[in-house]
């Protein structure tokens, strides 16, 4: 079990901190947080449980975000949450709650960023959570809301198959699986796979009954070539860029 904890941290990889010229503060976009805005104000009305008799209700309302990174984008995502949920309980007349957040990222993310950078206007009390979400972080039945945008399709770690020279998963020369032999692209299929089983498995204990899930994944329809997606072009320029450097 220390061996695989130590492993674990190793493989911890966050988002570039900091508030520079290169850092996720300063490259993050928000088209996919605000386009979503509506689709999660539309869920909160129609499925959120604002029923003050239910075994789950309480003076607060817990809140989520997995994969937080550094901002803004998590403040953005949350405010509209609240906002939505706010909005419910003045509708019934019933008296806000407190609203409890918690900003999760990767033992390695620089939460000193996003602490300085929480707005000062925010209306709820906040927490940084460590740790990876493909696994448990929170005690049973304690979110009410998880929020993740961006984050879940970064598999758990780089499948054991590619990186072994002798099989034929190996992918030599490559850093992604755009234009590889299909055991490549199945070893990567087959790791996400895994991951998100134990991801739904975790937030299945963690969740309130009639709880709420915010995902926003990156993804592609069956009929699209690898070789034809937008980040799958990037990381194939990248890549030779990085061979022509070891090349040289």
């Amino acid at each position: 079990m220390e061996n695989e904890f130590v492993k674990t941290f190793s493989e911890s990889y966050a988002m570039k901190g900091g508030e520079g010229p290169h850092s996720y503060a300063q490259n993050s976009k928000r088209v996919g947080i605000e386009a979503a805005k509506s689709l999660i104000q539309k869920a909160i009305a129609t499925k959120f449980d604002t029923n003050t008799n239910s075994p789950y209700s309480r003076k607060q309302i817990c809140i989520a975000d997995l994969g937080c990174s550094t901002g803004p984008n998590t403040f953005i995502a949350i405010q509209c949450i609240i906002e939505a949920i706010e909005l419910q309980y003045k509708s019934k007349g019933l008296s806000i709650p407190d609203f409890q957040v918690f900003f999760n990222d990767h033992i390695s993310n620089d939460f000193n960023t996003l602490f300085k950078n929480f707005p000062s206007n925010r209306n709820y009390f906040a927490s940084g959570v460590p740790g990876s979400f493909y696994g448990r972080l929170f005690p049973k039945e304690s979110i009410n809301v998880f929020h993740s945008s961006a984050s879940l399709n970064w598999i758990s770690k780089v499948p054991k198959e590619i990186t072994n020279r002798s099989s034929a998963a190996w992918n030599k020369g490559r850093i992604h699986y755009t234009n590889a032999p299909k055991e490549v692209v199945d070893a990567y299929a087959n790791q996400y796979q895994k991951d998100m089983e134990i991801f739904f498995h975790a937030r299945a204990e963690e969740l309130v009954g009639n709880g709420l899930m915010a995902l926003q994944i990156p993804a592609a329809n069956d009929v699209t070539f690898h070789s034809d997606l937008y980040c799958g072009r990037n990381f194939e320029l990248l890549g030779t860029c990085l061979v022509d450097m070891a090349k040289e």
